[in-house]
């Protein structure tokens, strides 16, 4: 207890006399804003008592009297309890916590350091104290953020020169850390203790303390994210509305973060307005400014304003020392992160690859240089206007970007006109659905055609418009998408789509999901194929990680047993996995036996496969946000399913090969490159087509109906929704405009392209399956080939009556004839491409009659006629929709011109059905050579001169 009370004393002289070396002038203030003792504490019967009352500076102190009383004052704290203790302390503070001048300090300090000091211990707690003080003033000192290693931009990042930068500055980076180690210190014991303590090692499974402790935990994170920065605050803001991921209460208080960041000071943001637009006074250029912001972010913060000539304006901010605060974070994080990843790593009872961490920390460089790019008010400006200019070319007038004040841009200053609107995530509008969709049709479009992403879409930035339309903000964080990539992101869909796992492998190779020193055979025989197919097949079904979990549970149930608990199903679950593992490693030739950890090798194996591109942390944080919000209206929505539309619109109408061939992929046919590998010479792809065809080469694909009726419907949700807010129908007819263009325009489309040949290929088919119909199957034609045969099937029985015809006469009036129906039949039979071809036309027949089939008329007529409705046709039925589609004289008008088209369409198809005979033809096995040649001259004629276009381009 005498070391506690020592200790105690000398922490109470230290604390107390610390103003005591303030600057005269300070030492008063200090003196006049203390407060008065009470009559109540001056007689009050407290151990601290014997303290002197130092508070009037006529008294005078010796120093033995001083001593003196201390000595007391230590003996009776050793005698007093903690709470009493405690207690005393906190009335009497204002008493003894100051001595008149710096001179009876000192004297009374030389009095009793030689008594602090008596004992090496009393030596160590003065010195543990005292550096505890220092420490925390080190980290709570002001922070210097005037430079940064690097300059604001889209390429200016650069870990060397911040490591240079802060390696003479290592006091800046280490009171860096131990604040983020001190600020979080709480949050983190507290969770640790819930989980481990309470929840695990008691074996409480329902982990009910984590549960009842989550509203104070998650106020806490909220405050805690505010207090580590802009770093922390932008985490907080991506996990604000993944409650399938972070605790509901959680996400609900982070929500805060999106436009309630703290702001600084409005009195340093004029002055940065008035030093980057370089003006004494503000009102040289607004007519009136806020006086607080209207929102505040993380990098900047936001007022509303009017300029001079009226308009309405946001003008955004940038915090002072933002950039070197960032610079600071990132520089920690890559320090930390290898600590992080082996800790990570140690919990799943993993070791820990050099790789694990090279990517860890590339991950944080990625996530630098666009943060770095966030920085750059610019930047930002050029992307906001460009996102504007694409999204008009390509008609999607249902998404916009604020429009930029272009006199108003500076480094540090953005101005851009006022948007009215509320957030997509708060509105209560009826057209919030469709606007999610437009947001994914949008983000689509950037990753895919544009090739600039916006990585920052937090809800704070995704705004309904008063007049229906969705605006998105804040352009600082964009990632540039080059083509190959935007191909391989679309054949990679394409394949999601079609459920061609067999092409994943090559995809990832293309997505850079794979090393380059990774074969294709090694990645194949990997067994990803497996895993893919049932992660996709769950995304398909919506509901996002919380109903995909629920799936899997029941689908664990169904294999393992639907009485195993969680934990039982969790252990049967890992031993199967445990058994797969083996079994491919094995299949890879790995002796399992010789392996002592299983789940460590295939780690090892799987990031010798696999590696993450940085790209992928951007695309995963924007499509995250955008699933979050669409789960927040439908707990089933699947953002797999809303990609469609958009991938529809692209494919049909992009011309590029290798769009050509994700869509021929898509709609169930073989890729170009296929066909003309399995024939040989110089040929189009309509005549190697038939070719393969007739040489009995064709692949088991062909188009399927189901597939492009689903992709029709796709490509009109996909117009709809993007070319206009849809007021009175207006989506409808922007789609039917797009789509008479899509199959009509005289420029044509990849649709087109695909819809040409294969009415192509089936008129060929239909026409010979007729002919075939009524010159070899039907009774008429059977009775005639009987008729001829009569003659020679007479000869052949009777050998008298067959030596009395010369051979020549014979040949010419009696087997010639006779031969002639087995040449129509072989000249018209039926191969596995025509079968397929005429199964498809009838698939498509069935499901349009479906569509169009307007049952009440037909039912309306059966009524009088004796026999019923089966004698009449089905009458199209044309729906409201159509109707009004066809009364609106300016779309009326569109269709009418695009139909003009429609001879040279049908010139195309006559001369594809031409240039397939020639080529049957020319190769029919039954024909003579001379006649073969003649056929297929007269077939190709009649073909250029229908359509010349096509054969000039041939020759091109």
């Amino acid at each position: 207890m005498k070391f506690s009370s020592i200790t105690l004393a000398a922490t109470l002289l230290l604390s107390g006399q610390c103003s005591a070396f303030h600057t005269p002038n300070t030492h008063q203030r200090l003196n006049n804003a203390r407060l008065r003792p009470t009559p109540s504490s001056s007689t009050s019967s407290s151990k601290l008592s014997a303290l002197p009352n130092l508070l009037d500076s006529s008294s005078s102190v010796s120093i033995e009297s001083l001593s003196t009383t201390l000595q007391n004052t230590i003996s009776s704290i050793a005698q007093s309890s903690p709470d009493q203790l405690l207690n005393d302390i906190l009335s009497n503070t204002n008493n003894y916590a100051h001595l008149s001048t710096p001179e009876q300090l000192s004297d009374a300090l030389n009095q009793i350091l030689p008594l602090l000091f008596s004992s090496p211990w009393h030596t160590a707690a003065i010195a543990l104290f005292a550096s505890g003080s220092l420490l925390a003033t080190f980290i709570n000192s002001p922070d210097d953020y005037t430079d940064a290693p690097f300059e604001p931009g889209s390429d200016t990042y650069d870990p060397q020169l911040a490591n240079e930068f802060y390696s003479q500055r290592p006091a800046m980076v280490l009171k860096r850390i131990l604040r983020l180690a001190t600020l979080t210190a709480g949050f983190n014991t507290g969770l640790i203790f819930d989980w481990l303590i309470l929840g695990k090692l008691l074996k409480d499974e329902d982990y009910t303390a984590l549960r009842k402790n989550e509203p104070r935990r998650a106020k806490e994170a909220l405050e805690l994210c505010t207090q580590l920065g802009p770093t922390f605050i932008k985490l907080g803001q991506a996990l604000s509305i993944r409650t399938d991921l972070v605790p509901e209460l959680y996400a609900l208080e982070l929500r805060q973060l999106q436009d309630a960041v703290p702001p600084f000071s409005s009195d340093q943001a004029r002055e940065v307005l008035k030093k980057e637009l370089g003006v004494s006074d503000l009102n040289q250029i607004f007519e009136t400014l806020s006086e607080e912001p209207v929102a505040s972010a993380s990098i900047g913060q936001v007022y509303r304003g009017t300029l001079k000539d009226g308009t309405d304006v946001a003008v955004k901010v940038q915090r002072p020392g933002i950039l070197a605060e960032i610079a600071l974070d990132l520089h920690v994080l890559r320090l930390l992160t290898p600590i992080q990843t082996r800790l990570q790593n140690m919990a799943n009872g993993l070791d820990t690859d050099p790789a694990d961490i090279e990517q860890g920390v590339a991950l944080v460089d990625e996530w630098g240089r666009g943060f770095v790019a966030e920085t750059d008010y610019r930047l930002e400006a050029t992307n906001t206007i460009q996102f504007e200019e694409a999204m008009r070319k390509r008609n999607l007038d249902a998404v916009c970007a604020p429009t930029v004040v272009e006199s108003l841009v500076r480094d540090k200053v953005l101005a851009t006109e006022w948007v009215e609107g509320t957030r997509l995530d708060r509105d209560a509008s009826p057209d919030v659905p469709r606007l999610c969709g437009v947001a994914i049709n949008a983000y689509l479009t950037m990753l895919l055609d544009t090739g600039v992403l916006h990585c920052d879409p937090h809800p704070g930035n995704l705004l309904r418009t008063t007049d229906g339309k969705l605006c998105i903000l804040d352009w600082g964080m964009t990632l540039a998408v080059p083509d190959d990539l935007q191909y391989a992101l679309l054949e990679f869909i394409a394949h999601i789509n079609t459920e061609d796992y067999d092409s994943i492998p090559q995809d990832f190779i293309n997505l850079g999901f794979s090393p380059e020193d990774v074969s294709l055979e090694r990645l194949q025989n990997s067994g990803i194929t497996e895993g893919l197919s049932f992660a996709f097949r769950q995304l398909s079904q919506g509901g996002g990680p919380k109903k995909m979990q629920e799936r899997v549970k029941e689908e664990f149930q169904d294999r393992y047993g639907s009485d195993l608990s969680d934990l039982e199903l969790r252990d049967a679950a890992r031993a199967d996995m445990l058994e797969r593992m083996e079994a491919q490693l094995a299949s890879e030739g790995v002796d399992v036996k010789g392996v002592t950890n299983v789940m460590e090798e295939m780690s090892r194996r799987n990031r010798e496969l696999f590696a993450l591109p940085p790209y992928v942390l951007y695309v995963a944080r924007a499509f995250s946000t955008l699933e979050g919000i669409g789960l927040s209206i439908d707990e089933d929505y699947a953002i797999v399913q809303e990609c469609y539309p958009y991938l529809a619109g692209r494919l049909f109408t992009d011309k590029s090969p290798r769009a050509k061939a994700a869509l021929r992929a898509m709609l169930g046919l073989s890729d170009e490159s296929e066909i003309m590998v399995q024939t040989s010479g110089d040929v189009s792809l309509g005549l190697a087509a038939v070719k393969a065809g007739v040489n009995g080469e064709v692949s088991d694909k062909s188009l399927s109906p189901k597939k492009l009726l689903e992709m029709t419907d796709n490509f009109a949700s996909y117009t709809a929704a993007t070319a206009t807010v849809d007021r009175d129908g207006e989506g409808r007819t922007a789609a039917a405009k797009e789509f008479a263009k899509l199959i009509l325009d005289k420029d044509g489309s990849t649709l087109q392209e695909i819809l040409v040949e294969e009415a192509a290929k089936l008129g060929d088919a239909a026409t010979r399956n007729l002919l075939r119909r009524a010159l070899v199957e039907s009774a008429f034609a059977k009775t005639v080939a009987s008729t001829l045969r009569a003659p020679k099937d007479a000869l052949e029985k009777s050998e008298q009556l067959s030596s009395l015809l010369p051979d020549d006469l014979k040949k010419a009036i009696i087997e010639r004839p006779a031969d002639f129906p087995r040449l129509v039949d072989e000249l018209l039979h039926t191969t596995s491409e025509d079968e397929k071809l005429l199964s498809t036309a009838s698939e498509l027949q069935e499901a349009l009659g479906g569509r169009l089939e307007n049952t009440s008329v037909r039912s309306a007529m059966a009524e009088n006629l004796s026999d019923g409705a089966s004698i009449i046709p089905s009458i199209p039925d044309i729906s409201p929709g159509l109707r009004s589609i066809a009364s609106d004289t300016e779309t009326r008008e569109f269709v009418l011109e695009q139909l003009t088209n429609v001879p040279s369409l049908g010139r195309r198809i006559g001369a594809g059905l031409f240039r397939r005979a020639a080529y049957r033809a020319m190769n029919s096995p039954v024909l003579p050579e001379d006649a073969r040649k003649q056929l297929s001259e007269v077939n190709n004629r009649v073909a250029d001169v229908i359509d010349p276009a096509a054969s000039m381009k041939e020759d091109a």
